[in-house]
């Protein structure tokens, strides 16, 4: 099964054409550009040396958030497009639950951490066991301050991952384990394999099914929020 998944959630936007488990090709550039000027350039590149069309490509995956306002909505504008009409399955996942597929292969907690400003993040909580990943936690959006009593109840190691890795360790009064750079940013492979999953287990929906998740709502909406309080 030829997948084709996309990520422009944070600063990096990737790419990824994979077949089942197997990584054919991905792209993942931070070079500042809007994804909207990147993604689909990326995409048509990636399709091109593969020599294949959108309409050989038999399921269509992208991080559906949360994350980056504008950068979530490029991202399922894109998929949305490329899948239009084709009738092919079209899966929107969890942009935390694929960053911590980054780092199934280790034993521990994998708490992924997306900057949401404010010293707030975009978070969920994951145990990793023998290459399998369990859910601890929903995402949410929190304080660091609250993940930081959350993470006081365990005792396993942390590794963290994510845009908000930095900040995060700064304020965490528990102490996580190092991370490579390479595996902290969003990797549209890791996509790709949990749209598989979720597909094995029965998942269908289609490109006009998949909608954008944010957690909380957007400045505009909390600027808009906090006027007409003000007037009331």
């Amino acid at each position: 099964m030829k997948i084709l998944a996309l990520d422009s959630t944070a600063i990096a936007a990737s790419v990824a054409l994979c077949e089942d488990d197997r990584l054919l090709g991905e792209y993942t550039i931070r070079n500042g550009n809007t994804h909207s000027e990147t993604l689909l350039p990326m995409v048509e590149s990636i399709l091109s040396l593969f020599s294949l069309s959108p309409n050989e490509v038999d399921l269509f995956a992208a991080s559906a958030g949360p994350g980056s306002f504008t950068g979530v909505r490029i991202g399922a504008a894109t998929l949305k497009g490329l899948a239009f009409g084709l009738e092919k399955p079209c899966i929107g996942v969890s942009t935390l639950e694929a960053l911590a597929e980054n780092l199934k292969l280790v034993n521990g907690l994998i708490c992924p951490v997306m900057n949401a400003r404010r010293k707030q993040v975009y978070t969920a909580l994951f145990e990793a066991k023998d290459g399998e990943l369990t859910r601890l936690m929903p995402d949410s959006a929190l304080a660091i301050t609250e993940l930081d009593e959350i993470l006081a109840g365990y005792d396993e190691p942390i590794y963290l991952v994510g845009d908000g890795y930095e900040i995060t360790q700064e304020l965490l009064t528990r102490k996580t384990l190092s991370v490579p750079d390479r595996l902290r940013h969003q990797s549209a492979y890791s996509v790709a394999q949990v749209a598989r999953r979720s597909y094995e287990m029965g998942l269908r929906t289609t490109d006009a099914e998949l909608s954008p998740t944010y957690l909380r709502p957007s400045q505009a909406e909390r600027e808009r929020a906090e006027r007409e309080s003000k007037q009331n």
